[in-house]
């Protein structure tokens, strides 16, 4: 059922329909406010993702303005590209903010997946995909880690996830000094698998003569599993209702602590693919990146209409929020302004970002 659907009431266990309204009172089209049905346009206002929409719309028009280089179909490729490595993190930690956690590791977490790959298949002269496998299980097992502290502790997942982030940060640096004796991988672009895992990770297609980084293709699928997930499975509702209330889904019978657990290993499961790309471009991986990409993430998952409380939010809406800072980050160099001034842009986005989604939310809600 989607969260924007009206309420209806329920027939009782027995199986018997609601009671018809009583004689002289209010017919089926009452006027009380609470059954009236909403017009086309407050529903379509109601969207998690409208805001953002309309943002990107907004950002598109202006950069197509203002930078002629923007309007080619290559540089919107190199937009989408530039989007599809913020958007597939973004997409994993809405699902996650939808379930009323979030996750600060997200953005170190990339780059441990990447080094554990690297070094393990490395240091060890065996095939890449032996690497990618071991980095799948370890980003997992974070994922796993953060949900299973969550749970068990009671603490919010800022605690948390602020630990794991420091832990991972240091771990990241430290372990890749004690086996490299550099702050880098070395490159494994000779060993066996690599033309193989970076046709999966890292490659190409030709789409009417321009160059379509894969991981476009990769992000565009996983929104449109998150979203069949997300509205149309039993778990799906699920993360409505752990995100609402915890202690409501846990008296209906939501397993609480499996949502919330997966929900955080699909933020490792993002983060291992992610770090899969970033180490099959470039055939090795600093240790000290990723920090501060977490918050890119986030916002691009608030900009997309999702709230920091829990319950609300779709995937649609991250999907635009990551373009739009494609939009930016691109567009800011097609204008030739500088670059330094880019942060100060995404600052300003994001915060009207939020009073667009909440000045929308507030006009879907009147009647």
């Amino acid at each position: 059922m989607s969260m924007a659907q009206a309420a209806t009431p329920a027939a009782d266990p027995a199986g018997t329909p609601p009671a018809a309204p009583a004689a002289g009172g209010p017919g089926p089209a009452g006027k009380d406010g609470r059954t009236a049905r909403r017009s086309p346009v407050h529903r379509l206002l109601g969207r998690p993702e409208i805001g953002a929409l309309i943002g990107a719309v907004a950002v598109y028009v202006f950069f197509f303005s203002v930078a002629p280089s923007f309007r080619q179909f290559d540089s919107l490729a190199t937009v989408l590209y530039q989007s599809s490595t913020i958007g597939i993190m973004a997409l994993a930690v809405a699902l996650l903010m939808i379930g009323g956690e979030f996750d600060l590791s997200a953005g170190v977490a990339v780059i441990t997946s990447a080094l554990t790959a690297s070094m393990f298949a490395f240091q060890l002269s065996m095939n890449v995909w032996v690497g990618v496998a071991f980095a799948l299980v370890v980003s997992l097992a974070v994922g796993a880690l953060n949900g299973f502290l969550l749970i068990k502790t009671g603490l919010p997942s800022f605690l948390v996830t602020l630990g794991t982030f420091l832990m991972l940060q240091g771990a990241n640096l430290a372990v890749t000094k004690l086996v490299t004796g550099n702050v880098a991988t070395d490159s494994i672009r000779d060993m066996d698998g690599f033309s193989q895992a970076q046709a999966v990770f890292s490659s190409s297609v030709s789409i009417g003569g321009t160059s379509i980084r894969v991981t476009v293709l990769w992000w565009l699928f996983f929104a449109a599993v998150g979203t069949w997930v997300l509205l149309r499975t039993k778990y799906g509702n699920w993360i409505f209702a752990v995100g609402g209330n915890r202690d409501s889904a846990r008296a209906v019978g939501v397993p609480v602590a499996f949502t919330k657990i997966t929900l955080f290993m699909t933020v490792g499961f993002a983060a291992w693919f992610v770090g899969m790309h970033q180490l099959f471009a470039y055939n090795t991986v600093q240790s000290g990146e990723g920090v501060g990409n977490e918050l890119l993430y986030i916002a691009a998952a608030v900009i997309g209409g999702c709230v920091l409380t829990g319950g609300y939010g779709s995937v649609v809406g991250p999907v635009i929020g990551a373009f739009l800072f494609g939009m930016v980050t691109q567009g800011i160099v097609y204008a030739n302004w500088n670059p330094d001034w880019f942060k100060f842009f995404l600052g300003a986005m994001l915060l009207l970002a939020v009073l667009v989604n909440l000045y929308v939310r507030n006009q879907a809600t009147r009647r």
